[in-house]
């Protein structure tokens, strides 16, 4: 039987089989070898961290238990520290006059003891402002592990199908590759070695082959183009995906590595059995927040108090995506009206899920469509009032924002928000109020989810810091504190506070804007005649407010000495006196003495050009910006009044914005400066002060403004502007 190919080609198709296998074996292969390196570099981060830590501990504290070791001698033979005796060896110890085999032996155990105990308590920290060899290391390490691991998953795909076939091919195929082999082959052995020839062909030139050249190519272009640079600017962009991974490959090395935070054993294996598919979701969770999501998801009805900036909305919007992806359709978000635009944005930022705001005057409409069609209903307590939802209508998931606000049963928005929970079988609230302290407003809150629960709390509110209480309480309320999952924060939080303008705003604002007053038009919202209507001056009152539950103090920037006044007077009873260009250095340091005396809750108000540059302010962990700035280095030195060494806490950052307005025309502008900045530009100081905007360009934000509004509202919308001013 003569063959229908030569036997060149059968050695051509059999390489060109056998080297793309390979190289798709080397794909698997090489992400274990990353996985191995990032082990190895964090190990070598920790050691290093060890190292500095025992050569400050003096080789006097080996004798602290009384072990009668001889430390004159250890010292007159440069043996200083801890880590001088861990460098040397039992030999180098025992040469040592006065130190036997026996007692150098006793001293590296000591010694050990002490790398032990050190080794225990040293987390990595990673920090794009304090890159070392050894956390680039890991950095790079990691960078190429997560770009990899996309075409890793891809290629065990594409192996699970097609590996046996080829190699299955490939051995029917050998005996045409020799004259002679082939002459003495059976028919039946040579029919198999055209029909292994045809399907090698078919598969290198149909969809294996096609798709194994693309992964190769793929995971060339990844590893050839990551580099330090990259590694660490792709870091700053999604940090969190980097302590994911790290955790997930090294458990524990950036803390505590307990999911369980205060549930018992039995509910957190319950929960750690959970399956969650956040298919959808634009962000990478933190482990303590993916276990939230099982938690919320598990339990059904649930009142989530995270401590301020643990990323409670996050989760919530995870948990939506979750049962999104099983089928549910429809959710809804009650929350304050100071809030409703930022959760609108949070929603749309971090996953697929189409947005309905149901509020104002087409609420009405939005509630209708949304029932119709489905999506997240984000909607406030007020407008709760207006829901109509027919007695047999059901949706997938409630999330009640800012809890506490219907912690009165009596209330018109406590028994509005119940109603329209009573058409879900999903319920969750959040808060970042600590509410240990406020038992019977936990137990209230806690009665609208499930009461079984809530009616043995009664009975133990007296004990609610006692781990009894919150065993019992386990099943509905969860918090965790950062403390607890710190290691897997940044150090500092920043987040833009989206504030929609209402009547009385937006009408001082086109005012302001008609007026071609630069500085007027930069205090939209707080140059309003009364703060009440300042969506800005409101939600600060928020962030105070929760800061003073969470025992912070508060640093409020702004550039306009107006805007501090206000805040002043916002904040009679808890606010010191404001740092401006006019007051003395002498004075400044009173006033900061003054604010790190004064109890959680305390607003330190300073002009961003003074507070911001020259001052210490550590007893600070939360920093509101009203407005934003000509220059992101302006608000960054103001920020770093607080977040600088010496600060105990993580820092939490409010930019105050008002939608729709030239604080958002700004900040588009500046975004993109600094983006053309990161990709183009040497860092610099100099290059950091070169980003920002001047009058000419802010006066051209103006113009474009007035022509959005003239398009948006018509001209009688300018004439009303000018005979208010008149």
């Amino acid at each position: 039987m003569a063959r229908s190919f030569s036997k060149l080609e059968a050695y051509w198709i059999s390489d060109e089989h056998n080297a793309l296998m390979n190289d798709l074996r080397g794909i698997i292969n090489s992400r274990e070898e990353f996985k191995r390196a990032i082990v190895s570099s964090a190990d070598n981060i920790i050691n290093k961290e060890v190292g500095n830590i025992l050569a400050g501990i003096p080789v006097d504290e080996l004798n602290r238990d009384g072990a009668g070791l001889r430390i004159k001698s250890l010292k007159d033979a440069g043996f200083n520290t801890i880590a001088d005796v861990m460098a040397a060896s039992k030999m180098q110890l025992a040469n040592v006059n006065g130190i036997s085999p026996e007692g150098a032996g006793i001293i590296k155990n000591i010694s050990l003891k002490y790398v032990n105990q050190v080794r225990s308590g040293v987390r990595i920290r990673l920090n794009a402002d304090n890159m070392t060899p050894e956390t680039t290391a890991l950095v790079n390490f990691l960078n190429r592990y997560i770009k990899i691991s996309p075409v890793y998953d891809e290629t065990v795909e594409l192996l699970d199908i097609y590996m046996t076939p080829v190699y299955d091919a490939l051995e029917k195929l050998e005996p045409s590759k020799g004259t002679f082999k082939w002459l003495f082959t059976s028919k039946a052995h040579k029919q198999e070695a055209e029909g292994a020839y045809a399907l090698l062909q078919e598969l290198i030139q149909g969809d294996y082959g096609l798709k194994g050249k693309d992964l190769q190519l793929r995971y060339r272009y990844f590893i050839e183009t990551s580099n330090d640079f990259t590694a660490w600017a792709d870091f700053k962009s999604d940090s969190i995906r980097y302590f994911t991974t790290l955790e997930e490959i090294y458990p524990g090395v950036l803390g505590n590595p307990d999911d369980v935070y205060g549930l018992t054993e039995e509910l957190a294996e319950e929960i750690r059995e959970e399956s969650v598919t956040l298919e959808g979701l634009k962000c990478s969770l933190r482990r303590y927040q993916e276990w939230g999501v099982k938690y919320i998801l598990h339990q059904k009805k649930v009142l989530l108090g995270d401590e301020m900036g643990l990323g409670k909305t996050v989760q919530a919007i995870a948990a939506m995506v979750a049962l999104y992806n099983t089928g549910a359709t429809h959710f809804a978000v009650v929350c304050p009206a100071s809030v409703l635009e930022n959760w609108c944005r949070e929603v749309v930022k971090h996953s697929e899920l189409p947005v309905i705001k149901v509020h104002g005057a087409g609420r009405a409409e939005a509630l209708s469509k949304w029932i119709e069609e489905g999506g997240v209903a984000i909607t406030t307590y007020e407008t709760t009032a207006h829901f109509d939802l027919a007695p047999g209508f059901r949706f997938d998931m409630i999330v009640v924002d800012e809890a506490h606000y219907i912690k009165n049963p009596n209330a018109a928005r406590t028994r509005n928000v119940k109603e329209i929970s009573s058409h879900t079988d999903r319920i969750l609230y959040m808060t970042g109020t600590a509410l240990e302290n406020k038992v019977d407003e936990m137990i209230s809150l806690v009665e609208g989810l499930q009461p079984e629960v809530a009616n043995p709390l009664k009975t133990m509110a007296f004990m609610s810091n006692a781990p009894k209480f919150r065993e019992q309480a386990a099943p509905v309320y969860y918090r965790r504190k950062r403390d607890q999952v710190l290691a897997e924060l940044p150090d500092l939080i920043e987040n833009m506070e989206w504030c929609r303008m209402n009547a009385q705003e937006e009408e001082a604002y086109i005012r302001t804007l008609w007026s071609g007053n630069l500085m007027a038009v930069r205090r939209v919202s707080w140059n309003v005649d009364d703060l009440q209507y300042s969506t800005k001056a409101q939600r600060l009152k928020e962030i105070v407010e929760d800061a003073r539950e969470d025992d912070r103090k508060v640093i409020v920037f702004s550039f306009f000495l107006d805007t501090l006044d206000k805040v002043c007077k916002l904040f009679p009873e808890n606010s010191t006196r404001p740092i401006n260009g006019s007051v003395p250095p002498a004075i400044r340091q009173e006033i900061i003495d003054e604010f790190d005396a004064a109890p959680a809750g305390t607003v330190l108000p300073a002009q961003i050009m003074s507070g911001g540059t020259g001052l210490n302010i550590q007893s600070a962990s939360v920093v509101v910006i009203c407005e934003p700035q000509y220059k992101p280095s302006t608000e960054n030195q103001a920020i770093s009044r607080a977040y600088r060494m010496g600060q105990a806490r993580n820092v939490l950052v409010y930019r105050l914005m008002s939608d729709d307005t030239v604080d958002e025309r700004i900040l588009e502008i500046l975004t993109r400066k600094q983006a053309e900045f990161d990709a183009f530009a040497d860092r610099s100081v100099a290059g950091e002060e070169s980003i920002g905007l001047d009058e000419s360009a802010m006066g051209d934000i103006i113009k474009a403004e007035i022509e959005r509004i003239r398009v948006l509202k018509g001209e009688n919308a300018f004439e009303k502007a000018k005979n208010t001013e008149n």
